[in-house]
Parts: structure tokens; C-alpha cells; sequence
């Protein structure tokens, strides 16, 4: 009996895909050995370290390698959410030993395309626990999910923190790339192959992903790219810093041996707005400006958003009046707008924020996302590598909540996650309330999505010409980009 557990344990450390006899799951990593949990025909093994605990002397630095560890590790829980206020896209954390990846494969997984995944949350907030990837890995793909540093843990930029090491900002950008190096050295061991990688992401994790188009130090890492919902933001170091130290001066500190000192929870309550970091060695130029001159790393590229991205963020206006109205988009933008978006004849408590939430969508004022800001980002890319643009286009779905009462959100912002991702529900179940054109959807999109993981091909014609719309009911068709451009006044927009 010794001897046979000693030969399993051997299976284990040369191949990193045995099971071992009481059926779970193993793997082996460079820092150990991880025993995960199977259901379905799919394989998971959840919270595993790829860097040290960012705590401590380590806040604020870029991440370590993980601690190894001796004998099996339990990988059936999700890791520590990374520090975040209360949001619609999870609880209050304030626990810094966060930086964990899950792996999920189909069953006896040898040598398979990888999809490597970053969240979305503005960079606030969000965790991988909101991405279970089984519906993807069981149409033959690996899927690893991350969390990051998030907020003013992750994107903190100080004069002081500069001084140490040459930059500053950009530490959950770190901690992705951190991750992305994980999947290079260890995710053969888990049946991926680390020579057929496409990196995705939702809104920051969109943004995160066009940052990597544009980072040297990505380069090699991934070999295929998704950006849903993003643009690819950027702030100066130097306007980064003015931030970073008014923050510091907000919590009593000068110093960075001050703000390290303080507890966690003071550092969650900051009310900051995190941002990606260029000037600094892993984002030398703003990746704006390193797409648009074709600079970046050119790479086969999946890219869409969705029809009405504004009305998630347009809920605020929920009530507000034809002059109040008025004079926002007078504020704003200009009369030449209004003139373009008038009040109608018949309203009710809605029509300001469905108005506002189609202005935001067609300008992609918000982040750059969506409408003709997102067109001419696709413009940009088809220029220099084969892409394929989509807009997800189901505006009678559930929507992210059902308050409002009411409300109609169309296929706003994030509205696509729960069709990919079942556990994706920003505190409200969506997946689960599917009718069978929706359920349709999600199987439709989990298979152009996989498609492309696996060949570089969706299923449908590169752009420029069209933009594949996706549908309910197994309807989705390519439209004409002039058709597009109408949808979303790009005349007007630009």
C-alpha cells in the first residue's frame, strides 16, 4: 500500500494531471501540489496563490513569487476576495492576502487552448469568484480566472512610491502579469497548453487587456486577445502622483512608511478613482496612443461592447425632468445633441435616463465604451491584425437588477457576463432567470467564444464590413457597418 501511494504521489509530480485514487483531481505547480474537485465533466481547482500576500512591507510593491508548500493543498474554495467596499459586484473585503487564480478543464484536459480572464469592476472592485468557467471548458478549453489589487491597493501612484522602485501605480496591472507568467510556467500541468493563451477581460478587465496589447513586458504572454466593453484608458505618471499624494495627505500620511503602516480598512473607505498608469517601465506610453500608431503586440482580436452600454449608467437619472434633462445635455455637450436626442412627445419616469444612457452609449463618453468610440477603437485595430467585432444586442433580457421596477436596462453595461459566466450576477441571479431564446444565447456565444479561443476564428467575417450582432433564439446576423454607424449617430459623434 505505501508503495502504490508512493507512485501516485510520483504520477503527480511528473505529469500534473493524475487523480489520484479517492477520485479528486490533482495537479502540480511550481510551489506545489493542488488537489481540486470535479462535477459535471468539469475539473476546478480554485484558490490557488500565484504571488505572495501583498501585506505587510509588500503593499505596494510589485508581487512576489508564491510561498511553495509541502504535501497536497486543498483547491476547492475560492481565495480571499482583494480589499473592496460593498458593491452590487460583492461584499466588503478588507483582507490583502488575495492574489489567487482558479483553473477549470474538462476532464482528462491534455495540451488544450487556455482563455485566461480579468474581471471588470472599474478596478474598484470584483472578484474572480463572479466567472465560474465551466460552460467555456467544457467545449474543450482551460480557463483560468484571477483576482488582482484593486482600488487604491492596486493603482495607487506616490512621488515616494517612485523613489523606490523606478514606478508606481499599476499593481494590480502587475499582478496580472504576475498571473499571466503563472499560466506560462504551471498551466501544463493542468492540461493547457502555455503556446496557445488568449487573454480576455470585461470593462477594467478590457481596459487591463489593451494595456497588455501595449505592454513590452506582456509581450510573449498570450497569444490571442478579447476585449469586451473596454477602451484603453491611461493616466500620466506624474498626474497619477498629484492623486496619489492628495490621498495620502486625506489619510494623515506624507510618507510611504505612513501609509503603509495603516490598517486596511482605512485604505478601503478611500474615495479615489483607480486608473492604469503609463510613463512607468510596464506601460511606457499610453496604450491609446500605442494601438492607434499599431505599436502594439498584434495578435488575433475578438472586440465588441454592448447596444445600450449607458443605460447601466444612467440610472441615476431614473426621474429626472425634461429640464433637468435638458440642461445636462446642454452642460454637457450642445444644443447641435439635444437636437439629436429630443424629448418625445409621451415620457414617463424612465425617458431622461433611457435619453442620457443613448447619449452615453453612441459618444462612449463613459470610458470610451461603446457605440462609435468603440467603432473607431475596432477601426484602429483592423488596421494592423485580423479582428472580429461583435455588439451584443439583446435588449429585452433580464437586465443586471429588477430594481428599477420598470426599468428597461436593453443590453446595457455588463448585461453579456451572466450569458458566458452563470455565476455572474452583480447581487442578483440572471443566469437562472434565462428563457429558452436567452438560454439559446448563452449556448450560441459560449460557442463563437471557445471557437475563437481554439482557432482564432469566431465563426463569423473579420472586420471591416460588418459587426457580428448577437441575438436570443439563435437569431444573431452580421450587420453592415454603415447600418451600425446609424444605430449609434457616428455622424455626428465621429
Amino acid at each position: 500500500m505505501k508503495l502504490f501511494s508512493l507512485l501516485v504521489t510520483l504520477l503527480l509530480l511528473a505529469t500534473g494531471t493524475a487523480t489520484a485514487a479517492t477520485g479528486a483531481p490533482h495537479a502540480h505547480t511550481r510551489a506545489g501540489v493542488v488537489r481540486g474537485s470535479s462535477a459535471d465533466g468539469v475539473d476546478s481547482f480554485l484558490g490557488i496563490p500565484y504571488a505572495a500576500p501583498p501585506t505587510g512591507d509588500l503593499r505596494w510593491r510589485a508581487p512576489a513569487p508564491p510561498v511553495p508548500w509541502t504535501g497536497v493543498r486543498d483547491a476547492t474554495a475560492y481565495g480571499n476576495r482583494c480589499p473592496a467596499a460593498a458593491s452590487t459586484n460583492g461584499p466588503r473585503s478588507e483582507t490583502e492576502d488575495c492574489l489567487y487564480l482558479n483553473v477549470q478543464r474538462p476532464s482528462g484536459a491534455k495540451k488544450l487552448p487556455v482563455f485566461v480572464w480579468i474581471h471588470g469592476g472599474g478596478l474598484r472592485n470584483g472578484s474572480s469568484n463572479q466567472h465560474d468557467g465551466s460552460l467555456l471548458a467544457r467545449r474543450d478549453v482551460v480557463v483560468v480566472t484571477i483576482n488582482y489589487r484593486l482600488g487604491v491597493f492596486g493603482f495607487l501612484a506616490h512621488p515616494g512610491l517612485t523613489a523606490e522602485a523606478g514606478r508606481s501605480g499599476n499593481y494590480g496591472f502587475l499582478d496580472q502579469q504576475a498571473a499571466l507568467r503563472w499560466v506560462r510556467d504551471n498551466i501544463a500541468g493542468f492540461g493547457g497548453d502555455p503556446h496557445q493563451v488568449t487573454l480576455g477581460g470585461e470593462s477594467a478587465g478590457g481596459f487591463s487587456t489593451c494595456a497588455h496589447l501595449a505592454s513590452p513586458a506582456s509581450r510573449g504572454l498570450f497569444q490571442q486577445a478579447i476585449i469586451q466593453s473596454g477602451a484603453c484608458p491611461s493616466t500620466p505618471l506624474t498626474t497619477a502622483e498629484q492623486s496619489g499624494t492628495a490621498v495620502a495627505q486625506s489619510l494623515g500620511c506624507q510618507d510611504v512608511a505612513c501609509l503603509r503602516a495603516l490598517p486596511a480598512a482605512r485604505l478601503v473607505d478611500v474615495d479615489a478613482a483607480p486608473t492604469l498608469v503609463s510613463g512607468v517601465p510596464e506601460l511606457p506610453r499610453p496604450p491609446d496612443s500605442v494601438v492607434r500608431a499599431g505599436e502594439f503586440t498584434r495578435v488575433p482580436l475578438l472586440i465588441g461592447a454592448n447596444r445600450d452600454e449607458g443605460r447601466t449608467f444612467a440610472l441615476g437619472f431614473v426621474g429626472a425632468t425634461r429640464e433637468q434633462y435638458e440642461s445636462w445635455v446642454l452642460t454637457n455637450y450642445s444644443a447641435a445633441a439635444l437636437a439629436r436626442y429630443p424629448w418625445p412627445e409621451r415620457s414617463d419616469r424612465f425617458t431622461a435616463a433611457y435619453l442620457i444612457g443613448a447619449i452615453m452609449t453612441d459618444s462612449g463618453t463613459v470610458g470610451g465604451i461603446g457605440g462609435c468610440a468603440t467603432r473607431s477603437l475596432v477601426r484602429s485595430f483592423t488596421h494592423y491584425t485580423r479582428t472580429y467585432a461583435y455588439q451584443f444586442d439583446h435588449r429585452t433580457g433580464p437586465g443586471l437588477s429588477p430594481e428599477p421596477a420598470g426599468y428597461v436596462w436593453g443590453a446595457g453595461h455588463a448585461a453579456e457576463l451572466a450569458y458566458l459566466w452563470p455565476s455572474f450576477d452583480n447581487g442578483t441571479p440572471i443566469a437562472p432567470t434565462f428563457d429558452a431564446a436567452e438560454r439559446q444565447l448563452s449556448r450560441d456565444m459560449v460557442r463563437y467564444w471557445t471557437s475563437f479561443i481554439r482557432t482564432g476564428d469566431p465563426g463569423w467575417a473579420t472586420y471591416p464590413g460588418s459587426t457580428f450582432s448577437l441575438r436570443a433564439g439563435g437569431t444573431s446576423v452580421p450587420i453592415p457597418d454603415r447600418q451600425f454607424s446609424v444605430e449609434h449617430q457616428c455622424g455626428f459623434w465621429g
